[in-house]
């Protein structure tokens, strides 16, 4: 008897342990298992480099990983993300530089070409990677965190994004990345409708089809809805998810805006008039020489211009290999504008020839004439031309140098198109002003007094413009 009631006791103790796990598994009814590979990217929304990389690893790496989990920490824009990317490399030793995926301690891959040729086979070689975090320790993902990671992370898997909004309910937020009927796991959930918003990347944007806020977090993922929203009874299916390759948040009302405010500065069309004066008193009556000798010139400063921009940018990607000082530098060029707005604004309110950084110097004045009074044909309008660039820059650099800044985000070769419209717009004047003379409609005298009469004016523009940018810049309002 004593052995039946024994053997019934450990029955029941084996029913109630089961019962107990039973209850405990529920919850994770619809996640996975803890086989989750889990690692850290660090990216910059503008990074040449990241452009390349960003599309590869949020498509085809997740896409062919349907155990990966990316913890994204975006440095340019989020600027509290970027002390995380040296806290990382004193614990992991995985480098300063961007893109960068660590998988943990002296498991990192930096670089596009290394991220896009490594990364999926280094993910494919581990069936499961605790996550790594800035301390140097790892967590599995199933008991990660997620409210408490530091930053402002975005959390990938294969079809999915969540975007952490102050959320506290780790378990559910780990179970909206993981679950496999994600439709019946939501079906429990407090969920209300939210717009679906294109998650940027460096290069472009990725689309989801469906977005709604639950746990506290903005969720986003492709694939059918199936659920009744909150307070939306209609379904949460939105356009096709797509990755769309765009350039960065450099936009080019920015660089025109820039352009107009080089083209009309006092300097460079002074120069030009002079030029035609020069040309007109050695060729009297020929008015061919006044057409090709102000195109000759006006392409001379156009070429060299161009030369000039891209040495400009190239200065500017070197001082961005220190990684995280661009959101500084997007600042810094915004103050710049501010400032030499102002200056411009300031020879409106009162004005002297010669302004800092609005016109070319007094003690240059004489010199660039002595080099103009030089030209007397179209062949020599384009030599002399090269050289009185280096005359024009003191009073043109200002917003050349911040549309260099600008366009820095991209490679090299893909700044060449908004260089170059940057430059015809600088020149249009030129163009115009030289087409206006060979037509007989002003001579250049007129057209010299007409910008002497109106140079407070030409001011108040540029400076109106260049302020209003910076301003943008500066606060971020695009």
């Amino acid at each position: 008897m004593m052995k039946i009631m024994k053997k019934f006791h450990l029955l029941v103790w084996i029913l109630a342990v089961s019962g107990l796990a039973f209850s405990i598994a529920v919850p994770y009814a619809g996640a996975q298992s803890d086989s989750r590979v889990c690692v850290v990217y660090f990216t910059g929304i503008g990074c040449p480099h990241c452009a390349k990389a960003d599309p590869h690893v949020f498509g085809k790496i997740l896409e062919e990983n349907p155990n990966l989990v990316i913890i994204e920490y975006e440095i340019y824009q989020e600027g509290e993300n970027a002390p995380l990317l040296s806290r990382y490399n004193d614990a992991y030793g995985s480098g300063l530089g961007i893109p960068l995926l660590i998988f943990g301690n002296g498991k990192a891959i930096i670089g596009d070409t290394p991220i896009i040729e490594q990364a999926g086979d280094a993910a494919r070689s581990v069936k499961e990677n605790p996550c790594p975090l800035p301390d140097g320790s790892s967590v599995p993902f199933s008991s990660i965190a997620i409210s408490s990671l530091p930053g402002k992370p975005k959390i990938w898997a294969k079809d999915r994004l969540l975007i952490p909004e102050g959320s506290t309910d780790d378990e559910t937020l780990r179970s909206l990345v993981t679950a496999e009927n994600l439709t019946a796991f939501m079906s429990g959930l407090k969920v209300s409708a939210a717009e679906t918003e294109p998650a940027p990347i460096s290069g472009g944007s990725i689309t989801f089809q469906n977005a709604v806020r639950a746990g506290g977090a903005l969720f986003e993922w492709n694939g059918e809805c199936g659920i009744e929203l909150q307070n939306n009874s209609e379904s949460c299916t939105n356009e096709s998810g797509t990755v769309e390759a765009a350039g960065s948040h450099i936009t080019l009302l920015k660089i025109v805006s820039l352009a107009a405010v080089d083209a009309v500065n006092p300097c460079a069309l002074a120069v030009l008039t002079l030029m035609l004066i020069a040309i007109m008193t050695y060729n009297p009556g020929k008015k061919r020489n006044v057409i090709l000798a102000g195109l000759a010139f006006t392409l001379s400063v156009f070429a060299m211009y161009l030369v000039y921009g891209l040495v400009i940018i190239k200065l500017f990607q070197l001082v961005q290999a220190i990684t995280y000082i661009r959101l500084t530098l997007y600042k810094i060029l915004g103050v710049a504008a501010i400032l030499l707005g102002i200056l411009n604004l300031k020879d409106f309110i009162r004005y002297r020839p010669g302004g800092f950084m609005t016109e070319m110097p007094m003690f240059m004045r004489p010199k660039a004439k002595k080099i103009i009074n030089r030209i007397t044909s179209p062949s020599g309008a384009f030599v002399m031309g090269m050289f009185v660039t280096l005359f024009l820059l003191p009073c043109t650099i200002g917003p050349y140098v911040i549309a260099g800044g600008m366009l820095s985000a991209f490679e090299l070769l893909q700044t060449l198109p908004l260089l170059m419209l940057y430059n015809f717009i600088f020149v249009l004047p030129m163009i115009a002003i030289t087409v206006i003379v060979y037509a007989g409609m002003r001579e250049v005298e007129n057209v010299s007094g007409w910008k002497d009469r109106n140079i407070r004016y030409l001011h108040l523009i540029a400076g109106t413009l260049i302020t209003v940018l910076g301003l943008g810049m500066l606060l971020g309002w695009f």
